[in-house]
């Protein structure tokens, strides 16, 4: 029985056979108007090598290409000595250029439903199924983008502060894949216990104390308590010393080439250059965190926060630049809302802690350093 559409013309309903071919007796057409990247054609050359050959090449009777010049130059590449082919008969001249631009537009005319792929793409980025992301086409800056896309700082859940605190100096706190410690951060042996032996960090987003008062400074209201280290009570040796062993402990477990973000304000921006003289060999870029509002002083009050972007050694730190293709482009300043002009649960965080930090803005500054795997 036909089951085929009686609307249909004759070569729709045309029985198509697949068949193998030598690379030698195809022909690309010399006015195929759609162009192929190197990096494209490795794409296609890992797509074949994982899932096999599954979209035939579309050529003539002569062996004249309509559609799959980019899967023929992969092979090539990959030195294939044949390739699956449909042979498509009946089509003139004019058909045959319609449908080399047709094979290409109509794909292009698709659009996503970015909560599915948003899904589809967090289920495949799970490491127990150790897949290599890029086999789905997607470049990492475009995963990123898209993992990224509909995440809200504001969705936080913070549970209140227990009135007796139960944390104690040297307990490690394991919250799922992430980790939490309480211990003193100049120790390279406890930083070492938190991230795991044998392990080494790739990227660093590092608040260190500024040796400048909270209250006064940061607050007014006197509602916490100066930190336990540099709240203004360091001479400018001792803070120099405090910073130098504070970030030299984390350059000790961390990677040859990984990229550290070290926060300060202006006041001691001279001491940060200072310190880190002997713990590392390059300073990338200072970004500035442009906030909403003005903090406390009384001449120019303080708007914008430093944070010193430097390298770890003499190896090359990761530049994920492919998030700039696709809209993700960041600057040397970064423009948050300060926590102290939000409400809600994000001005509860500036009763936990003085000098709180946007979440969204430590992940957006940190992920073009910091590429997944």
């Amino acid at each position: 029985m036909d089951t085929s559409d009686p609307k249909a013309g004759a070569s729709a309903r045309r029985q198509l056979t697949v068949s193998y071919k030598p690379l030698g007796a195809l022909t690309p057409d010399p006015r195929n108007a759609r162009t192929h990247s190197k990096r494209q054609i490795e794409q296609i050359v890992q797509s074949i090598r994982a899932f096999g050959f599954t979209n035939p090449i579309l050529a003539d009777p002569q062996g004249n290409l309509i559609a799959g010049h980019g899967r023929l130059r992969a092979s090539k590449e990959m030195g294939l000595q044949q390739v699956p082919v449909i042979e498509l008969t009946g089509l003139s001249e004019v058909q045959k250029k319609a449908l080399r631009l047709a094979d290409n537009k109509i794909a292009l005319n698709a659009g996503w439903d970015t909560e599915i792929l948003k899904l589809e793409l967090a289920d495949l980025s799970i490491p127990e199924i150790d897949l290599d992301l890029s086999l789905t086409g997607f470049s990492a800056g475009e995963i990123d983008v898209v993992l990224a896309e509909s995440d809200d700082p504001d969705d936080e859940v913070i549970p209140p502060v227990p009135e007796h605190p139960r944390v104690q100096a040297g307990d490690i706190w394991q919250l799922g894949e992430h980790r939490v410690a309480c211990g003193d951060g100049r120790d390279a042996a406890f930083l070492q216990r938190l991230i795991g032996e044998g392990e080494k960090v790739d990227c660093a987003f590092l608040d260190p104390p500024y040796n400048v008062k909270i209250n006064g400074h940061a607050n007014a209201k006197g509602r916490h308590r100066e930190f336990a280290m540099a709240s203004g009570e360091m001479t400018e040796n001792e803070f120099r010393t405090f910073l130098a062993d504070s970030l030299g402990a984390c350059a000790k477990v961390s990677r040859d080439g990984a990229v550290h973000f070290v926060c300060m304000d202006w006041r001691h921006m001279d001491d940060v250059t200072a310190s880190v003289s002997d713990v590392y060999d390059t300073l990338l870029n200072i970004c500035v965190w442009n906030k909403s509002n003005a903090g406390m002083g009384s001449l120019y009050p303080s708007k914008h926060e430093m944070i010193f972007v430097y390298r770890v050694g003499e190896a090359a730190h990761t530049n994920c630049v492919e998030l700039g293709k696709h809209g993700r482009n960041r600057t040397n300043v970064w423009d948050y809302p300060s926590v102290n002009s939000m409400r809600g649960s994000r001005r509860e965080d500036l009763a936990l802690h003085p000098t709180v930090k946007p979440v969204a803005m430590v992940a957006d500054g940190t992920v073009r350093a910091n590429a997944p795997d």
